[in-house]
């Protein structure tokens, strides 16, 4: 008889397995062209700006930091 449960493969898996080990990578002229690519599309997104909605939330928050906030006054007018 042996130890083995079913399903369990025969090899374990390990953490630190690179399937690009195999010669599978990347030129540096393509690595060069996907990263001028994504620093296109972050400076695009860059350039939008914040929107308008966003902007007065940010704004809320900060004046609502601003004032003091005291819960005994609101104590005193129901009571």
């Amino acid at each position: 008889m042996t130890d083995d449960k079913p399903g369990k493969p025969e090899q374990p898996m390990t953490m630190h397995q690179n399937p690009q080990k195999d010669g599978a990578r990347l030129s540096k002229e393509i690595q060069a062209r996907i990263g001028q690519q994504l620093r296109s599309m972050y400076d695009d997104v860059v350039k939008e700006g914040v929107p308008s909605r966003f902007a007065a939330l940010i704004e809320q928050i900060e004046n609502s930091d601003d004032q003091p906030k005291d819960t005994d006054s609101s104590k005193g007018s129901r009571g």
